[in-house]
């Protein structure tokens, strides 16, 4: 595995590879999560290319950018156990310069995530649009428990006739359930029990569908009353377009949940 600092040296590297290159763009803080969308990169392509780097612009002011877990001598050791080709880590310098041409989400970016975060989405789309530029990627993997992102990466790629296919990517969990998150390092022994009520929702409101129960408001209550005594922030069911809807549409609807611990927000859906 090579290790790249510079724009320069990927560039010069990728005018040599004439095969498919699967590209996993992460913020480090590498987990099973992140192999797995690895591993099926190295299943379908015969270069793989990952980067690392925490995207400044998609922090607020106030939140966790410079608390953000790195972790750097290990993650290069599990992309070379995951027999990575090119890791690409750039410093903040390298990706962004003083005169910045900015990329502006549509307006469905200002709803969920993007209602108590205006501007994340913006700074995803930036640095997702560089970093799709320099790898020139045949395909591009990501993971479905950022679905609101996950959205918007596909739609910037079908507006700007980006020449890239997008791999959504199951969600991993711990063997009891809890979805994979960097961030789940952030909680206390007592916290991460109270956080298993958010995918023990999710099955139940998955079960109450697979019993031909459809009214989004009775499985709304229903994940609400499993995880009353949670800080929760939103609970959605929407269509893959994220619009709100009152009967699951099966095939095409996706239930999120956001809950805060503290200084922590977890992130969880199910796709029906």
């Amino acid at each position: 595995m090579q290790i790249l600092k510079t724009i320069e040296q990927l560039q010069n590297i990728r005018k040599t590879i004439s095969s498919n290159v699967g590209f996993v763009p992460t913020m480090g803080a590498l987990h099973d999560g992140h192999i797995s969308l690895i591993k099926k990169a190295r299943l379908e392509n015969e270069i793989v290319i990952v980067s690392i780097f925490v995207n400044p612009t998609q922090f607020l002011p106030g939140e966790d950018l410079d608390a953000y877990p790195r972790r750097d001598e290990a993650d290069k050791r599990i992309c070379e156990l995951c027999k990575v080709d090119y890791l690409f880590m750039p410093e903040i310098s390298t990706m962004y310069s003083k005169e910045e041409v900015l990329i502006k989400a549509p307006n469905k970016s200002y709803i969920l995530e993007g209602l108590t975060r205006p501007g994340h989405f913006d700074g995803v789309l930036q640095v997702v649009l560089k970093l799709f530029g320099i790898v020139q990627a045949t395909n591009a993997y990501f993971g479905k428990k950022d679905a609101q992102q996950l959205s918007l990466i596909s739609q910037m790629v079908k507006n700007l006739f980006l020449p890239i296919n997008i791999v959504p990517c199951e969600i991993v969990r711990e063997n009891d359930g809890l979805a994979l998150s960097s961030r789940n390092v952030y909680l206390s022994t007592e916290q991460r029990s109270e956080a298993l009520l958010i995918s023990k929702s999710l099955y139940s409101a998955g079960a109450l569908v697979a019993k031909g129960e459809l009214n989004t408001t009775i499985i709304k209550n229903k994940i609400l009353e499993i995880m009353k005594n949670l800080d929760v922030e939103y609970v959605a069911i929407v269509d893959r377009e994220f619009n709100e809807i009152n009967e699951i549409e099966l095939k095409n609807s996706i239930i999120l949940i956001v809950v805060r611990f503290g200084k922590t927000r977890l992130l969880d859906n199910i796709w029906l």
